[in-house]
């Protein structure tokens, strides 16, 4: 996918998959695994730790600042995921601020459906933090591998993020980049919400253009937004689980920017979602934020609340 900046407004095509899989422990036990909270691993905003701290397992993945890897602490033997950013990369492409609100942002996040950060340590040549392990990986990875996904499944996932969502605004934290490949699934396949790099706390609107172009809501193309557009990327990527693709693509970034402007909502014929699915979804993407569905309005839905009763 296309990730867009306020200062790249030349935004590139959707971006090659990343080499995350589902993970063991570092013994390849899972059943082994201590929760880090359980242990009193958490040192949330305390840079304390070092690298010697921690027992180094297999990569998970790899981004373009740095490297995720499995990690246990030695002192509470809780399993973690340990982000490695290159301080280079973060100065290259001068993304330090960014990283400091990350940081300061997730660091004081505490929701079921939200990926913790328990704390962060630096040294000469690189910047750790220390987060909790989604064993199941990047919901991309697994969109995928499937193609789309049954509608009980998605009505899951739209649930636990209208619940995370709700939990940010409440915060008045804006996510602005919510898509397939920052939700990760923990060990019973419930979504979390994880790289608040493109997040914002704030009380008023914003005019940062910044996110995947997919993903942005219209008023982010051309005007002042607010905390909706998330909802926006919550319709997209309920229809990009259900249907295979998002819903305004195109071939050239122009043209994705003028569908998402203009275009009305179209189903294919191959893989059109049910009436009660379909409602919900263009109650979603409204292309004016005032029109928008609610998070409330989500979790109230008839589509959500019949496969709930039905799980």
């Amino acid at each position: 996918m296309a990730t867009a900046t306020s200062t790249a407004p030349a935004l590139s095509l959707k971006s090659p998959s990343r080499a995350n899989k589902p993970v063991d422990v570092a013994d390849g036990n899972q059943a082994a695994a201590v929760k880090p909270e359980a242990a009193g691993v958490v040192r949330t905003g305390k840079p304390q730790w070092s690298l010697s701290d921690f027992d180094i397992g297999k990569p998970l993945g790899r981004g373009k600042f740095g490297h995720v890897y499995l990690a246990r602490e030695k002192n509470t033997q809780a399993v973690v995921a340990l982000k490695v950013i290159f301080k280079k990369q973060v100065e290259k492409h001068d993304v330090l601020k960014q990283l400091r609100e990350e940081v300061e942002i997730q660091s004081r996040l505490q929701h079921p459906r939200v990926l913790r950060l328990y704390g962060y340590f630096h040294d000469d040549k690189r910047v750790y933090l220390v987060t909790e392990l989604a064993p199941n990986g990047e919901l991309f990875k697994q969109l995928q591998k499937e193609k789309r996904f049954d509608e009980p499944r998605v009505a899951a996932w739209v649930g636990q993020l209208a619940e995370a969502l709700t939990y940010l605004h409440r915060h008045h934290i804006i996510h602005r980049d919510i898509k397939p490949e920052n939700l990760l699934l923990d060990a019973n396949n419930d979504v979390k919400v994880a790289d608040f790099g493109w997040s914002t706390v704030t009380g008023h609107k914003r005019t940062t253009f910044c996110g995947t172009l997919d993903y942005l809501a219209p008023e982010m193309l051309g005007e002042s937004y607010d905390e909706r557009v998330d909802i926006w990327s919550l319709g997209v990527l309920m229809y990009e689980l259900l249907v295979g693709k998002a819903p305004f693509d195109a071939e050239e970034n122009e043209q994705t920017q003028e569908r998402i402007r203009s275009d009305a909502v179209a189903f294919p014929d191959d893989a059109t979602p049910s009436a009660e699915a379909r409602e919900l979804l263009l109650a979603l993407l409204q292309k004016d934020p005032e029109q928008r569905l609610s998070l409330q309005g989500v979790l109230d839905h008839p589509w959500l609340k019949r496969h709930a009763a039905a799980a």
